[in-house]
Protein backbone atom coordinates (compact mmCIF):
# COMPACT_ATOMS: atom_id res chain seq x y z
CA UNK A 1 0.00 0.00 0.00
CA UNK A 2 1.57 3.49 -0.92
CA UNK A 3 2.02 5.29 1.68
CA UNK A 4 1.78 9.34 1.60
CA UNK A 5 3.42 12.03 3.99
CA UNK A 6 1.11 15.04 3.46
CA UNK A 7 2.71 18.23 5.23
CA UNK A 8 0.52 21.12 6.20
CA UNK A 9 -2.19 19.10 7.04
CA UNK A 10 -4.30 20.78 9.25
CA UNK A 11 -4.40 24.02 6.70
CA UNK A 12 -7.15 24.43 4.06
CA UNK A 13 -5.89 22.21 1.74
CA UNK A 14 -4.08 19.77 3.65
CA UNK A 15 -6.89 18.87 5.64
CA UNK A 16 -9.14 18.29 3.00
CA UNK A 17 -5.78 16.36 1.29
CA UNK A 18 -4.89 14.18 3.91
CA UNK A 19 -8.95 12.91 4.00
CA UNK A 20 -9.04 12.33 0.10
CA UNK A 21 -5.99 10.20 0.58
CA UNK A 22 -7.94 7.87 3.50
CA UNK A 23 -10.87 7.56 1.35
CA UNK A 24 -8.98 6.14 -1.46
CA UNK A 25 -7.16 3.55 0.45
CA UNK A 26 -3.78 5.17 0.88
CA UNK A 27 -1.69 5.22 4.11
CA UNK A 28 -1.56 8.52 5.41
CA UNK A 29 1.33 10.28 7.54
CA UNK A 30 0.62 13.90 8.49
CA UNK A 31 3.10 16.52 9.16
CA UNK A 32 1.60 18.89 11.88
CA UNK A 33 2.80 21.61 14.19
CA UNK A 34 0.02 21.03 16.69
CA UNK A 35 -1.20 17.86 16.63
CA UNK A 36 -3.90 19.62 19.07
CA UNK A 37 -5.76 20.44 16.20
CA UNK A 38 -6.50 17.44 14.34
CA UNK A 39 -9.69 15.66 15.17
CA UNK A 40 -10.28 12.18 17.31
CA UNK A 41 -11.19 10.43 13.49
CA UNK A 42 -7.51 12.04 12.71
CA UNK A 43 -5.73 11.17 14.88
CA UNK A 44 -7.08 7.37 14.57
CA UNK A 45 -6.59 7.54 10.77
CA UNK A 46 -3.48 8.86 9.97
CA UNK A 47 0.16 8.48 11.46
CA UNK A 48 0.83 11.74 13.25
CA UNK A 49 4.33 13.82 13.36
CA UNK A 50 4.49 16.55 15.37
CA UNK A 51 7.28 19.04 13.96
CA UNK A 52 8.03 22.46 12.90
CA UNK A 53 8.74 21.99 9.39
CA UNK A 54 11.39 25.26 9.63
CA UNK A 55 13.23 23.28 11.81
CA UNK A 56 15.30 20.75 10.39
CA UNK A 57 15.76 18.40 13.23
CA UNK A 58 12.08 18.33 14.15
CA UNK A 59 12.18 16.82 10.68
CA UNK A 60 14.54 14.13 10.94
CA UNK A 61 13.41 10.83 9.66
CA UNK A 62 10.40 12.12 8.86
CA UNK A 63 10.00 10.31 5.31
CA UNK A 64 11.47 6.93 5.90
CA UNK A 65 9.51 4.84 4.81
CA UNK A 66 7.14 6.86 3.13
CA UNK A 67 6.51 6.93 -1.13
CA UNK A 68 5.25 10.62 -1.94
CA UNK A 69 5.37 13.40 -0.17
CA UNK A 70 2.24 16.45 -0.75
CA UNK A 71 3.72 19.43 0.51
CA UNK A 72 1.30 22.16 1.23
CA UNK A 73 3.41 24.46 3.42
CA UNK A 74 3.42 27.87 2.46
CA UNK A 75 2.40 31.36 4.38
CA UNK A 76 -0.90 32.62 3.67
CA UNK A 77 -0.92 35.21 6.34
CA UNK A 78 2.35 36.61 8.39
CA UNK A 79 2.83 35.36 11.90
CA UNK A 80 5.93 34.23 14.12
CA UNK A 81 7.75 36.70 12.59
CA UNK A 82 8.89 34.17 9.62
CA UNK A 83 9.05 35.58 6.25
CA UNK A 84 8.22 33.81 3.26
CA UNK A 85 11.76 32.24 2.67
CA UNK A 86 11.63 31.19 6.00
CA UNK A 87 8.73 28.78 5.34
CA UNK A 88 7.33 28.93 1.56
CA UNK A 89 11.72 28.16 0.38
CA UNK A 90 13.39 26.23 3.43
CA UNK A 91 10.63 24.68 5.35
CA UNK A 92 9.97 23.03 2.43
CA UNK A 93 13.47 22.51 1.34
CA UNK A 94 13.86 20.93 4.64
CA UNK A 95 10.87 18.56 3.32
CA UNK A 96 12.73 17.83 0.48
CA UNK A 97 16.03 16.95 1.93
CA UNK A 98 14.17 14.73 4.39
CA UNK A 99 12.41 13.11 0.86
CA UNK A 100 15.73 12.52 -0.94
CA UNK A 101 17.60 11.01 2.67
CA UNK A 102 14.52 8.99 2.70
CA UNK A 103 13.89 7.62 -0.93
CA UNK A 104 10.64 9.24 -1.28
CA UNK A 105 9.98 8.51 -5.58
CA UNK A 106 7.68 11.60 -5.97
CA UNK A 107 7.27 15.05 -4.75
CA UNK A 108 4.42 17.07 -5.43
CA UNK A 109 4.14 20.69 -4.33
CA UNK A 110 1.32 23.05 -4.24
CA UNK A 111 2.44 26.42 -5.20
CA UNK A 112 0.02 29.39 -7.24
CA UNK A 113 -1.01 30.19 -10.30
CA UNK A 114 1.17 32.39 -12.45
CA UNK A 115 3.95 31.86 -10.06
CA UNK A 116 6.49 31.36 -12.75
CA UNK A 117 5.42 34.71 -14.21
CA UNK A 118 5.07 36.83 -11.17
CA UNK A 119 8.64 36.14 -9.16
CA UNK A 120 8.59 40.14 -8.41
CA UNK A 121 6.33 39.19 -5.82
CA UNK A 122 7.84 38.67 -2.43
CA UNK A 123 5.42 35.13 -2.53
CA UNK A 124 6.35 33.96 -5.84
CA UNK A 125 10.08 34.63 -4.98
CA UNK A 126 10.25 32.11 -2.38
CA UNK A 127 7.77 29.70 -4.21
CA UNK A 128 9.78 29.54 -7.57
CA UNK A 129 12.95 29.32 -5.91
CA UNK A 130 12.20 25.92 -4.50
CA UNK A 131 10.41 24.83 -7.55
CA UNK A 132 13.75 25.52 -8.52
CA UNK A 133 15.26 23.29 -6.11
CA UNK A 134 13.08 20.34 -6.59
CA UNK A 135 12.89 20.44 -9.98
CA UNK A 136 16.93 19.69 -9.24
CA UNK A 137 16.62 17.24 -6.56
CA UNK A 138 16.61 14.41 -8.76
CA UNK A 139 13.21 13.28 -7.27
CA UNK A 140 10.39 12.37 -9.62
CA UNK A 141 7.89 15.78 -8.84
CA UNK A 142 4.70 17.70 -9.51
CA UNK A 143 4.37 21.29 -9.17
CA UNK A 144 0.72 21.80 -9.20
CA UNK A 145 -0.73 26.02 -9.61
CA UNK A 146 -3.88 26.19 -8.55
CA UNK A 147 -5.90 29.52 -9.16
CA UNK A 148 -7.79 30.92 -5.64
CA UNK A 149 -9.45 29.08 -3.62
CA UNK A 150 -12.81 29.51 -2.96
CA UNK A 151 -12.09 30.49 1.04
CA UNK A 152 -10.22 33.32 -0.45
CA UNK A 153 -13.56 34.34 -1.99
CA UNK A 154 -14.83 34.97 1.13
CA UNK A 155 -13.68 38.16 1.61
CA UNK A 156 -16.06 39.17 -1.43
CA UNK A 157 -18.64 37.69 0.43
CA UNK A 158 -18.46 39.49 3.79
CA UNK A 159 -18.14 42.93 2.04
CA UNK A 160 -21.36 41.72 0.23
CA UNK A 161 -22.92 40.96 3.87
CA UNK A 162 -21.89 44.67 4.74
CA UNK A 163 -23.71 46.28 1.96
CA UNK A 164 -21.37 46.81 -1.00
CA UNK A 165 -18.24 45.45 -2.89
CA UNK A 166 -15.61 47.81 -4.02
CA UNK A 167 -13.81 46.20 -7.05
CA UNK A 168 -10.56 47.63 -8.62
CA UNK A 169 -11.55 48.71 -12.48
CA UNK A 170 -14.15 48.23 -14.04
CA UNK A 171 -14.66 44.05 -12.61
CA UNK A 172 -14.37 42.79 -16.47
CA UNK A 173 -11.17 40.22 -14.99
CA UNK A 174 -12.20 37.17 -14.86
CA UNK A 175 -10.86 33.85 -12.72
CA UNK A 176 -11.84 30.33 -11.96
CA UNK A 177 -11.20 29.74 -8.53
CA UNK A 178 -11.63 26.44 -6.95
CA UNK A 179 -13.07 24.53 -3.54
CA UNK A 180 -10.64 22.63 -1.87
CA UNK A 181 -12.29 19.68 -1.78
CA UNK A 182 -11.76 19.48 -5.54
CA UNK A 183 -8.03 20.65 -5.23
CA UNK A 184 -7.72 17.57 -3.33
CA UNK A 185 -8.83 15.50 -5.57
CA UNK A 186 -6.83 16.72 -8.30
CA UNK A 187 -3.68 16.76 -6.54
CA UNK A 188 -3.93 12.94 -5.26
CA UNK A 189 -4.32 11.93 -8.80
CA UNK A 190 -1.67 13.44 -9.69
CA UNK A 191 0.44 10.54 -7.71
CA UNK A 192 0.13 8.48 -10.64
CA UNK A 193 0.11 11.13 -13.62
CA UNK A 194 2.90 11.63 -15.23
CA UNK A 195 2.62 15.58 -15.61
CA UNK A 196 5.42 17.46 -14.16
CA UNK A 197 3.90 20.73 -13.72
CA UNK A 198 -0.15 21.66 -13.64
CA UNK A 199 -2.62 24.48 -13.86
CA UNK A 200 -5.70 24.09 -12.74
CA UNK A 201 -8.75 26.19 -11.56
CA UNK A 202 -12.50 25.70 -10.87
CA UNK A 203 -15.10 24.75 -13.02
CA UNK A 204 -16.36 28.32 -13.84
CA UNK A 205 -14.54 30.93 -15.13
CA UNK A 206 -16.45 34.06 -13.63
CA UNK A 207 -15.36 37.47 -13.68
CA UNK A 208 -15.03 39.75 -10.56
CA UNK A 209 -18.41 41.60 -11.14
CA UNK A 210 -20.54 38.21 -11.70
CA UNK A 211 -18.34 36.57 -8.45
CA UNK A 212 -19.97 40.00 -6.49
CA UNK A 213 -23.61 39.76 -7.96
CA UNK A 214 -23.18 36.12 -6.93
CA UNK A 215 -22.57 36.83 -3.48
CA UNK A 216 -25.04 39.05 -3.12
CA UNK A 217 -27.72 36.78 -4.59
CA UNK A 218 -26.19 34.47 -1.98
CA UNK A 219 -27.41 36.81 0.63
CA UNK A 220 -30.82 37.38 -1.25
CA UNK A 221 -29.63 41.38 -0.94
CA UNK A 222 -29.50 44.01 -4.03
CA UNK A 223 -26.11 44.09 -5.71
CA UNK A 224 -24.24 47.45 -4.79
CA UNK A 225 -20.99 46.80 -6.58
CA UNK A 226 -18.71 50.16 -6.18
CA UNK A 227 -15.52 49.84 -9.07
CA UNK A 228 -12.48 51.71 -7.33
CA UNK A 229 -10.11 53.52 -10.43
CA UNK A 230 -6.99 50.67 -11.10
CA UNK A 231 -4.51 53.46 -10.60
CA UNK A 232 -5.19 53.31 -7.06
CA UNK A 233 -4.54 49.85 -6.86
CA UNK A 234 -1.36 50.19 -8.48
CA UNK A 235 -0.80 53.56 -6.18
CA UNK A 236 -1.70 51.70 -3.00
CA UNK A 237 0.22 48.70 -3.55
CA UNK A 238 3.48 50.92 -4.40
CA UNK A 239 3.39 52.85 -0.97
CA UNK A 240 3.04 49.45 0.67
CA UNK A 241 6.16 48.42 -0.56
CA UNK A 242 7.85 51.73 -0.19
CA UNK A 243 6.82 52.33 3.32
CA UNK A 244 6.67 49.12 4.96
CA UNK A 245 8.29 45.68 5.26
CA UNK A 246 8.24 42.68 3.54
CA UNK A 247 5.99 41.04 6.63
CA UNK A 248 3.59 43.13 6.02
CA UNK A 249 3.31 44.12 2.45
CA UNK A 250 3.96 40.76 1.19
CA UNK A 251 -0.21 39.58 1.37
CA UNK A 252 -1.10 42.72 0.20
CA UNK A 253 1.42 42.75 -2.81
CA UNK A 254 -0.03 39.73 -3.49
CA UNK A 255 -3.75 40.37 -3.75
CA UNK A 256 -3.10 43.42 -5.17
CA UNK A 257 -1.13 42.43 -8.34
CA UNK A 258 -3.39 39.21 -8.75
CA UNK A 259 -7.16 41.46 -8.44
CA UNK A 260 -5.43 43.41 -11.76
CA UNK A 261 -4.69 40.83 -14.12
CA UNK A 262 -7.40 38.04 -15.48
CA UNK A 263 -6.42 34.17 -13.63
CA UNK A 264 -7.59 31.67 -15.61
CA UNK A 265 -6.60 28.16 -15.56
CA UNK A 266 -7.50 24.86 -16.84
CA UNK A 267 -11.03 23.62 -15.40
CA UNK A 268 -11.58 21.05 -12.96
CA UNK A 269 -14.14 19.40 -10.35
CA UNK A 270 -17.75 20.34 -9.77
CA UNK A 271 -18.34 22.48 -6.89
CA UNK A 272 -19.79 26.32 -7.64
CA UNK A 273 -19.40 29.04 -5.77
CA UNK A 274 -22.62 29.62 -5.80
CA UNK A 275 -22.81 26.94 -3.68
CA UNK A 276 -19.61 27.92 -1.30
CA UNK A 277 -21.30 31.72 -0.87
CA UNK A 278 -24.66 29.91 0.38
CA UNK A 279 -22.83 27.96 2.36
CA UNK A 280 -21.20 30.39 3.88
CA UNK A 281 -24.84 32.55 4.35
CA UNK A 282 -26.11 29.42 5.94
CA UNK A 283 -23.90 29.85 8.48
CA UNK A 284 -24.46 33.68 9.81
CA UNK A 285 -25.77 34.34 12.91
CA UNK A 286 -29.33 35.93 10.87
CA UNK A 287 -29.44 32.98 9.02
CA UNK A 288 -28.92 31.01 12.18
CA UNK A 289 -31.61 32.60 14.40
Amino acid sequence: MTKVLVAGATGYLGRYIAHELQSRGYRVTVVVRNSAKLTAFEKAHFEVIEAEVTNPDSLAGCCDGVDVVISTVGITRQKDDLTYMDVDYQANLNLLQQAQQGGVKKFIYVSALNGEKLKHLKIFQAKEAFVDELKASGLGYCVIRPNGFFSDMAEIFHMAEKGRVYLFGDGTLKGNPIHGEDLAEYCVNAITASDQELNVGGPQTLTQNEIASIAFEALGTTPQITHIPDWCRVAICKILTTFTSSKFYGPFEFFLTVMGREMVAPQYGNRTLKEYYQGLNDKTPESAS
